[in-house]
């Protein structure tokens, strides 16, 4: 151990609460920015507070957040160089808070496979030659920075579900993330910190889709058990399910005005619910009894419906099918307006632009195609995925479109030019992805049951009115 460690260990249990929970802060409140950089590029501290039971990851990340109030920046003491190592150090532990809540001897291996790089700074070498010299016990040092390393697009991942993630979704404030698996549950997430809030649990088989209505409020999830389920958010409770269809719930959508529930089905087609009632039709019910209409199923699928989008006036209703097509509804009559041909094999997903004018759809013929909702026309195709694409979503500013792939990677497509910006490569198929309203932060789900969260980082200058835009968001 070294000096810090020794002196701490000397101490009472009280003490040593205390001094790990005020210690950094106390520092920068007292401007003492020298010694805040030193005692958080000191293996010591970092082992101690992530080791202590009353702390932690998430309360030593969160230590590294104290430098950034805006009245630091005019200390005297203040230095950009150490800072960019301090978040690199924040960002390592971030990408492996996963592993450590488990396993908190996994702490050395994991700074060492981030850190280990020739460019990194002098204070990022140091803790690395720090945690060589002080370990004593036998521990697997990287020879290679063989782990990804901070500073990237990678925020955390989110480690929790046994199987499969199949579906994601933010909440409209952008602080909680919800998460679908095959292995029968939900999950809650809080985005800031990565802390799993809640488990979901009362579906008897794999959940495939998930969806938040607009209040934040309510969460509803459909379920190969044939059924969706609604959700209070704030509590966990399950409120009601929804019986009506006779095979598999491959998909739901809320209207804008979070008043319906729209579903797709393994059956060919799609139900509309009224989320307060929790019945099938119950306003087009009260229509036909005037109108004597009896739709409010929506048929003409030949194959399983896989996915389903509201536009967001709320008036029409997109669905992707494994008859090679997708269809638009008029929601407040069910009827069918047009077909969307084009792709040649099976359509997994699809959203709508934020304007209501572009559809776009992702399919196993390994492309996205871009339509015009107005006209039924294909405007053009996003190639660039070696496989299977299984989901898509447009960023609330709607100039930019992300696309999950069976191929292992998440891309970001610029929906003006249809050219790529970004690729993330992950460890499995990439299942499922949603952006938060920041426009920058987005959330894929993989086969292995991990969560990641990414940040789109290095955008153009001209990008930044957009920022701007979806500022309004939150």
């Amino acid at each position: 151990m070294g000096e810090f460690a020794d002196k701490l260990a000397a101490q009472s249990p009280a003490f040593q609460r205390a001094y790990l929970g005020s210690l950094a802060p106390s520092l920068v409140k007292s401007v003492k920015l020298e010694q805040y950089y030193e005692t958080l590029t000191d293996f010591d501290f970092i082992t101690a507070k992530i080791n202590h039971p009353e702390f932690g990851v998430q309360p030593l990340i969160e230590d590294y957040d104290l430098i950034d109030h805006a009245e630091t920046l005019n200390y005297p003491e203040y230095n950009s160089e150490k800072v960019k190592s301090l978040k690199l150090i924040q960002g390592a532990l971030r990408l492996s808070a996963h592993i450590l809540v488990t396993d908190k001897q996994q702490l050395a291996s994991q700074l060492h496979g981030r850190l280990l790089n020739q460019q990194m700074p002098e204070e990022i070498q140091a803790l690395l030659a720090q945690i060589k010299q002080e370990k004593t016990t036998p521990w697997l040092c990287p020879l290679t920075p063989s782990l990804t390393p901070p500073g990237g697009r990678l925020l955390r991942t989110l480690k929790g579900h046994s199987s499969y993630v199949n579906a994601v979704a933010v909440t409209p404030n952008g602080q909680q993330v919800i998460s679908a698996s095959d292995d029968k549950t939900l999950k809650v997430w809080n985005l800031a910190t990565g802390e799993e809030q809640f488990t979901l649990n009362g579906h008897s088989h794999s959940v495939n889709a998930v969806a938040v209505t607009p209040n934040g409020q309510q969460v509803i999830s459909a379920s190969d058990d044939k059924t969706l389920k609604v959700w209070n958010l704030a509590t966990g409770e399950e409120q009601f399910t929804l019986n009506g269809h006779s095979s598999y719930v491959n998909a739901v959508a809320v209207t804008p005005n979070g008043q319906q529930v729209i579903s797709a089905s393994d059956d060919k087609t799609l139900k509309v619910w009224n989320l307060a009632t929790g019945k099938e039709g119950f306003f087009t019910f009260i229509r036909n009894l005037i109108t004597r209409r009896k739709i409010f199923t929506l048929k003409g699928h030949s194959d399983w419906v896989k996915a389903v989008a509201v536009t967001p006036n709320g008036q029409q209703v997109i669905s992707a099918s494994y008859d090679n097509t997708l269809k638009v509804w008029n929601l407040a009559t069910g009827e069918e307006q047009f077909t969307l041909n084009g792709h040649s094999h099976w359509v997994n997903a699809v959203a709508v632009t934020p304007n209501g004018q572009q559809v776009i759809s992702a399919s196993i013929d390994n492309t996205l195609k871009v339509w015009n909702l107005a006209t039924g026309e294909e405007q053009f195709t996003l190639n660039g995925h070696s496989s299977y694409v299984n989901a898509v979503a447009v960023t609330p500013n709607g100039q930019q479109v992300i696309s999950a792939s069976y191929d292992n990677t998440l891309k970001v497509w610029n929906l003006a030019t249809g050219e790529v910006i970004a690729t993330f490569a992950g460890e499995g198929s990439i299942d499922c992805c949603a952006v938060a309203p920041d426009c920058m932060t987005i959330v894929a789900g993989d086969s292995s049951g991990r969560v990641h969260f990414l940040r789109l980082e290095g955008m153009r200058e001209e990008s930044r009115e957009s920022n701007f835009i979806c500022q309004g968001f939150h």
